[in-house]
C-alpha cells in the first residue's frame, strides 16, 4: 500500500508563474544564468542563487540562510501564495521528448523507509547530507522526486477527464515547452486518488534518489520536533508507460597505452565488431554498443548474451566489466576524470565533435535501459551503475514548494 497526501504548496501568482519557474539551475550557461539573474527579477533562480556573483567566497550555511531569506522576499512580496487548504496537483509538460502528465503529492517516508517506495540507484553520502542541511536552513523543497506507479486504468481515466478541465496555470518557457497544471482540491476526489495508490503495492524512484534520501535523514534528524510535513517528501508521480528513459553514454580521455589496432583487437574477444564509417550509428537494441573511434563509427554486438542476473545483464554493467574496467583502465565511474558521460538526450554528433576535438579519444553509445530492468534491479535490492539513465519529465524548479 502506497500513502500519498495532499499539501498545503507555495506556488507562484498565476500572472507570474512563467517568470517565476525555471529548469534546474545546473542547466543554464553562464551567460544564460547571468541573463536571467540580470534581467529577470521573478526568476525563482533570485532564490536559488541569492549571492550569485559571490557563490564561491560564502559557506554553505551563509548560502542556504540567503536562499531561505530571498524566499521569504518572494513570499513578502505576493510572487508566492500558499493554498489556504491540502491539495494535489496534476501537471502536464509537453515538449520536443513528448507529453508527461503526473501527480505531485506528497510521499510517505515510511513507505521509503520499508521498501514500499524502492530505488536503484546509490547515493553518496556527503551529497544526501549536503541537501539534507540545505532543507534545514531553508525550510522548503521545490525539486520532486519523480516516482513512477504502474499503469491504471481508472487512474488514466481520471486524468483524461480532469484535462479538459479549466487548469489553473497554461504556460510557454523559453526552452519551447508548454506547461499546463490543474488543482484538485475536491475532498472526495482526494479521498478517490488516495484509495487508488492504497491499491498499489510499490512505487519506484525514477529520479531524485539523493532528495528522497536526504529527506529521510531528515526525518531522522528532526522527527522529535512533531512537525508532521518531515513525514513526507514532495514527489512527482507519473505512469511507468510515460517516462522516457535514455541512455547515457560515455566518452573516454585516452585509450589507455592501446593503439587503435590492439584495441580493436582486443574487443573482438567479446564483441562482434562492424565499422560503419561515418554513419551517426547508434544501438538498435540490447546488447548492442555504437563506438566512435578516429573518426569512424562502428558498431560492437557482444557475443555471449547468458547472464544470471538483470545486473549482469545491465548494458552499462557489461560495457564496464568487458571495456571499460579491463581494457581502458576505469575502475570508480563516479570519480575517474578520464570518463565523462554525455545524455542520450543529446545526438550523437556532440561525440563525434567532442573526440573529434582530440580532447577525448573514443566514445561510447549505449541502448537505454527499460523499465522493467530499472524494476527489477529495485525489486532485487541492486544498484545501477553510475550515469546508467537519464530520464524525463524534468521538473520546473519554483512552480510547486513543499514547505518542511
Amino acid at each position: 500500500m502506497a500513502k500519498i497526501i495532499p499539501f498545503k504548496a507555495v506556488r507562484p501568482t498565476r500572472d507570474k508563474v512563467s517568470l517565476v519557474t525555471s529548469r534546474s539551475y545546473d542547466e543554464y550557461t553562464p551567460a544564460e544564468l547571468a541573463s536571467q539573474l540580470d534581467y529577470n527579477p521573478f526568476s525563482f533562480l533570485h532564490v536559488l542563487n541569492p549571492a550569485y556573483v559571490n557563490q564561491q567566497k560564502i559557506s554553505a550555511t551563509t548560502r542556504f540562510r540567503a536562499v531561505q531569506n530571498k524566499y521569504n522576499e518572494f513570499k513578502d512580496e505576493n510572487i508566492f501564495k500558499q493554498e489556504s487548504k491540502p491539495v494535489f496537483y496534476l501537471y502536464e509538460i509537453q515538449g520536443k521528448s513528448g507529453m508527461f502528465t503526473g501527480i505531485i503529492a506528497g510521499t510517505s517516508i515510511e513507505d521509503y523507509q520499508n521498501n514500499v517506495i524502492r530505488k536503484h540507484e546509490d547515493t553518496l553520502a556527503y551529497r544526501v547530507e549536503y541537501f539534507k542541511d540545505y532543507l534545514h536552513q531553508t525550510g522548503f523543497n521545490t525539486e520532486p522526486v519523480l516516482i513512477t506507479y504502474p499503469e491504471n486504468p481508472e487512474l488514466q481515466q481520471w486524468i483524461d477527464t480532469v484535462k479538459k478541465r479549466r487548469p489553473l496555470y497554461l504556460f510557454s518557457s523559453l526552452n519551447r515547452e508548454k506547461h499546463t497544471l490543474w488543482r484538485i482540491k475536491d475532498q472526495q476526489e482526494i479521498d478517490w486518488i488516495q484509495k487508488q495508490f492504497d491499491a498499489i503495492g510499490s512505487l519506484y524512484i525514477a529520479d531524485g534518489h539523493h532528495r528522497s534520501a536526504s529527506a529521510e535523514l531528515l526525518y531522522e534528524e528532526d522527527k522529535a520536533s512533531g512537525n508532521e510535513n518531515l513525514n513526507y517528501f514532495m514527489s512527482f508521480l507519473i505512469c511507468e508507460t510515460n517516462l522516457k528513459i535514455y541512455e547515457y553514454n560515455r566518452i573516454i580521455n585516452d585509450l589507455n597505452g592501446h593503439s587503435k589496432e590492439n584495441f580493436l583487437k582486443a574487443l573482438d574477444t567479446d564483441f562482434n565488431i562492424e565499422n560503419k564509417g561515418q554513419e551517426l550509428w547508434k544501438p538498435q537494441s540490447k546488447f548492442q554498443y555504437g563506438m566512435y573511434l578516429d573518426g569512424d563509427f562502428y558498431a560492437l554486438t557482444l557475443k555471449n548474451t547468458n547472464f544470471s542476473s538483470v545486473l549482469e545483464s545491465l548494458d552499462a554493467q557489461i560495457l564496464y566489466e568487458k571495456v571499460l574496467h579491463p581494457l581502458l583502465g576505469i575502475g570508480d565511474l563516479r570519480n575517474d576524470e578520464r570518463i565523462s558521460y554525455i545524455p542520450g538526450s543529446k545526438p550523437v554528433t556532440e561525440i563525434k565533435k567532442m573526440v573529434d576535438s582530440e580532447e577525448f579519444e573514443v566514445g561510447f553509445m549505449l541502448y537505454p535501459a527499460s523499465i522493467n530492468e530499472i524494476k527489477d534491479l529495485a525489486d532485487n535490492n541492486l544498484i545501477m551503475p553510475p550515469k546508467s539513465t537519464y530520464i524525463e519529465p524534468k521538473f520546473r524548479s519554483g512552480l510547486v514548494v513543499y514547505e518542511l
